[in-house]
């Protein structure tokens, strides 16, 4: 016990005390105490790798963040950082851990990037000086105090099965989910992410009727294969960003990381990407309702079973869903609609339409890819402070009337009209925005035109960007 004490832990540790090697650096004990004559027992984590950093000065250990533009590097003082170093989470992760994605990526002087993640469902609580300004930052003034709502009743969504066919290719939605007792896919060994797998196969190779389906390991795939797949917008590749490759995603790829899908190819989940699962109901066309509905329908059904296995999905009722990039914190929840806008999108007033609908735009080959053809893929902008009804509501509303804007200018008539609704003052609330919306100009404008724009009791929007780690 004198090795334990002169590496730095208590000195009450009993002859009992046992260690357990963790992640490379990182030990756990279970600790033996005598008080009163009576044993007690304790789990204590010991970060050694951390332990020997503090050996350096502040001075020493500060990243340059100077040149930075993400999150992180706005809140991240010196101060902060001398208060967060000493700390681990139980599994061992770190303040250099959270922050190194950012670190490692500067960023671009006009994108501005999140530069940070998660390792474990504690890393947002331990480290929470850090994430709770950069949550606020990315979502839109989101405080502490603030409780997510969570809504998967699909039937409480208005609309939805009518989004025009002319225009509208393809509708997707997707989210991610963390399994309670594992570390995220950032910090957790090759056995714990095997375990994750076996976990999933087990769960999802259980569901049947419309979701039967089966599990394809990316590590039993041809070239040729996963390249069809992906084309397909199926299967995801190894991660390529340098955000996810220092943040850790790609190690050990492509060991226990998979896809499972039903036979009908039009829900499907993915294995240890950047988060435990990704979810993800898809199909040909416009039909956003029957989209939402198979998305919620088999979410619930996966859940039900991991439950049954004593593993439930990471949730608390401040953050909602527990993901790995706090991006994606609150629903996880990604509504995407491929659609054809060639007139609006060379509009001068694109960009400006989809922030005041708290819309954005993609290529339809994913992030940071070039539209073609006019096609773009059109989302939520918002994750975190709305529910999940809400987030969908507003895509279905908002490409609807993108889609009347296209028409007009296909007749060579003006949208200024339409825009003029849209010219509020970038922090207003979309409660306000929306209601203006409906009930003063919209129902006369667009007469055969059904939208039914909700109530949002989501935070007004202080800041903005349409990114994501």
């Amino acid at each position: 016990m004198s090795v334990l004490r002169d590496a730095g832990f208590p000195s009450f540790l009993g002859p009992m005390s046992k260690i357990h090697l963790s992640r490379p650096g990182t030990m756990f004990m279970v600790v033996h105490l005598n008080h009163a004559d009576r044993r007690k027992s304790a789990i204590m984590t010991k970060n050694c790798n951390n332990d020997y950093k503090l050996k350096f000065s502040l001075e020493e250990e500060y990243p340059d963040l100077s040149q930075h533009n993400n999150h992180m590097a706005k809140v991240l003082t010196k101060d902060i950082y001398n208060k967060l170093r000493s700390k681990s989470t139980p599994s061992g992760f770190t303040l250099d851990d959270c922050i190194q994605t950012g670190v490692d990526n500067p960023g671009h002087p006009f994108i501005m990037t999140v530069g940070c993640v998660a390792g474990d469902e504690e890393s947002y609580e331990v480290f929470k000086e850090l994430f709770d300004p950069i949550i606020s930052d990315r979502h839109g003034g989101y405080k502490p105090t603030d409780k997510h709502t969570t809504d998967l009743n699909w039937e409480n969504l208005k609309g939805g099965d009518d989004l025009d066919p002319n225009y509208v290719m393809s509708t997707r939605v997707r989210t991610g989910r963390s399994i309670k007792g594992f570390t995220l896919p950032t910090t957790n060994s090759r056995g714990e992410r095997r375990a994750v797998e076996k976990l999933s196969i087990e769960a999802l190779n259980s569901l049947d009727g419309e979701f039967k389906g089966k599990y394809y390991p990316l590590k039993d795939m041809s070239d040729k294969e996963q390249e069809q797949l992906i084309a397909d917008h199926f299967l995801f590749d190894k991660p390529v960003s340098p955000l996810l490759l220092a943040a850790g995603m790609a190690r050990d790829w492509p060991d226990a990381r998979g896809i499972w899908h039903n036979d009908n190819k039009t829900f499907l989940v993915w294995v240890n990407e950047e988060d435990h699962l990704r979810v993800i109901s898809m199909q040909k066309g416009g039909n956003m309702k029957e989209v939402f509905k198979r998305f919620c329908v088999g979410l619930q059904k996966i859940e039900d079973v991991f439950k049954k296995h004593n593993h439930g999905f990471m949730w608390n009722e401040h953050l909602g869903f527990i993901l790995t990039c706090p991006s994606n914190l609150g629903t996880g929840l990604r509504g995407g609609v491929h659609v054809k806008l060639p007139k609006l999108s060379t509009h001068a007033k694109f960009e400006e339409i989809l922030t005041r609908l708290r819309l954005q735009k993609r290529g339809t080959g994913g992030v940071d890819t070039a539209s073609v053809g006019g096609v773009f893929d059109i989302s939520n902008a918002d994750r975190l402070g709305s529910s999940e009804v809400q987030q969908v509501q507003l895509v279905v509303d908002g490409v609807k009337l993108m889609i009347e804007m296209e028409k007009k200018l296909e007749k060579g008539e003006s949208i200024d009209d339409i825009h003029a609704i849209l010219t509020f003052p970038r922090d207003t609330p979309p409660c306000s925005l929306f209601s203006y919306f409906f009930f003063s100009f919209l129902s006369s404008l667009l007469s055969s035109f059904s939208c039914t724009f909700p109530y949002l009791p989501v935070p007004p929007v202080t800041s903005w960007d349409q990114t994501s780690t």
